[in-house]
C-alpha cells in the first residue's frame, strides 16, 4: 500500500512539473534553450587536450520559402548535431514559421532535440521532439481573432541519401488536428549538414 501511494504521488508531481514546463513564456523557452546548448558546448571545451569534440560538430538546418495567390510563406530552421560515432548523432535545432494567407497571419517559433541513427550509410532513422509556440491571428467579418499556444510534437522518420543530404518522410505522433501546425501528421524532409 506505502509503495502504491508513493507511486500516486510521484506520478502527480510528473505530472504537475509537465503542466509547469508547457506554460512556460516563449522567452523562457528561448533562453532555456540558449542556456542547454551553450552548456553543451562550454562543457566539450573541458575535454582536454585530445579532444575532437568540434570536429565531430556538424551545422545545418533547411530553408522553405512559399509564394501563392495572397498568401506568402518562410521557414528557417538552423539545426548542430554531435556525431557519436558514425552510426548515431544527436542534436538541437530551432525553427521560425511566418506564413501570411489573405487577411491571416501565423507565427511559430520552436526548438526540437533530434536523434538520428544511420544503420547503413545510406539510411538513416530519426526521432525528433518538437516544441513550438503558435501566434495565429485571422480577421473574420472585420472582428480580429487572435490564438497562441504551445505544440509539441513527436517526430519518428526514415530517410535516405548520403552523409550530407538526406531525403525522408517522418510521422508525428502526437498529431493534434486542431493545434499542430501541420495539415497532416505525415510530412517530408531534406536535412543537410556539413
Amino acid at each position: 500500500m506505502l509503495k502504491l501511494v508513493y507511486w500516486i504521488g510521484h506520478q502527480t508531481k510528473l505530472k504537475i512539473l509537465l503542466k509547469a514546463l508547457l506554460k512556460i513564456s516563449l522567452k523562457k523557452f528561448t533562453i532555456i534553450c540558449f542556456a542547454l546548448l551553450c552548456s553543451t558546448l562550454c562543457f566539450a571545451q573541458y575535454q582536454g587536450p585530445q579532444s575532437d569534440f568540434w570536429s565531430r560538430v556538424r551545422y545545418g538546418g533547411g530553408l522553405g520559402l512559399g509564394f501563392g495567390n495572397n498568401s506568402f510563406t518562410i521557414a528557417v530552421s538552423p539545426a548542430a548535431i554531435y556525431e557519436v560515432n558514425p552510426q548515431f548523432a544527436t542534436g538541437l535545432s530551432l525553427n521560425f514559421n511566418y506564413s501570411e494567407f489573405d487577411d491571416s497571419k501565423f507565427r511559430a517559433i520552436g526548438g526540437s532535440v533530434i536523434t538520428l541513427f544511420s544503420p547503413i550509410p545510406a539510411a538513416q532513422l530519426s526521432a525528433e521532439f518538437e516544441q513550438t509556440y503558435v501566434n495565429r491571428e485571422d480577421i473574420i467579418l472585420g472582428q480580429r481573432f487572435e490564438d497562441k499556444f504551445w505544440v509539441p510534437a513527436l517526430y519518428l522518420g526514415l530517410g535516405v541519401g548520403s552523409r550530407n543530404v538526406m531525403v525522408g518522410v517522418r510521422y508525428d505522433v502526437l498529431f493534434n488536428t486542431d493545434k499542430s501546425i501541420y495539415a497532416n501528421a505525415w510530412s517530408p524532409f531534406v536535412r543537410v549538414f556539413f
